[in-house]
């Protein structure tokens, strides 16, 4: 009986892309970055969302055109978890900042300057240190170099110079890490593109991250970055937790 409700379950087919929900008729709400949904997408109405993904749209990277952009979903879910962050004791850190496409957004919502808090912005700013990529990832991140990455570094310190605790950290993860003074993290944002450096992120500041605080992982449901959650999946296993796997291609985990 449960092997023939399974194959009926597998038979069904989701309804047509374009189709909004019988139980929610009218337009899809959001349909970009991978994701459509018919549910309540009020943030991208809210004044200080808009001015803040404005600013990250805006920070010069080379993905596309700002307005084309359209990853509002993702940028929300961390400006989420970092107005959580400001509740709990310690820093917030970024590894993987490229022009600051979510961390200025971020730094606007949660009016970081006035916050008793620094933000470490951790970047090579030049794009993928191949030397870390495996054989599998290495096809992708010669491209993303190729398409996307220059360096940015200084228009990521003068996006930031009016703040004054914000740190813009040029080097190679993991080796950078040893030199920063960071003793607990609030809120840690992770996107790195390749599962190397990412996976060496999470043993440096596991054991820091206060209890209760968000990390957020950019590329974990991709199914371009299968590697990554692969890696990111042993390694929470290894700790005893679990990364929740997001519609935006995200992953979310809360220090237990």
């Amino acid at each position: 009986m449960l092997k023939n409700l399974l194959t009926s379950i597998l038979r069904c087919k989701a309804p047509a892309p374009q189709q909004a929900h019988a139980d929610y008729p009218g337009k899809f709400t959001f349909a970009a970055d991978g994701l459509q949904t018919v549910h309540n997408a009020g943030f991208l109405d809210d004044t200080r969302f808009r001015e803040s993904y404005a600013l990250g749209a805006n920070s010069g990277h080379r993905i596309c055109a700002p307005a084309d952009l359209h990853i509002e979903w993702r940028v929300y879910i961390c400006c989420w978890a970092a107005q959580h962050g400001l509740k709990l004791r310690g820093d917030f850190v970024e590894c993987g900042v490229s022009t600051g496409i979510v961390s200025r957004a971020v730094a606007h919502y949660v009016d970081f300057g006035r916050q008793q808090k620094r933000y470490w912005l951790i970047d090579t700013f030049d794009g993928i240190p191949l030397q870390q990529a495996s054989a599998a990832e290495l096809s992708l991140a010669r491209s993303k170099n190729d398409r996307h990455y220059y360096d940015c570094y200084p228009d990521v310190k003068a996006h930031f110079s009016r703040y004054g605790n914000v740190e813009v950290i040029k080097g190679r993860v993991p080796e950078i890490l040893d030199n920063l003074d960071i003793a607990a993290v609030a809120f840690l944002h992770i996107d790195m593109n390749i599962a190397e450096p990412e996976v060496q992120a999470m043993r440096h500041f596991w054991d820091k991250l206060t209890p209760g605080a968000a990390v957020v992982f950019d590329d974990y449901a991709s199914m371009a970055h299968q590697a990554q959650k692969a890696a990111l999946d042993a390694f929470a296993a290894s700790r005893g937790f679990a990364i929740l796997s997001l519609p935006t291609g995200q992953g979310l985990a809360l220090k237990n």
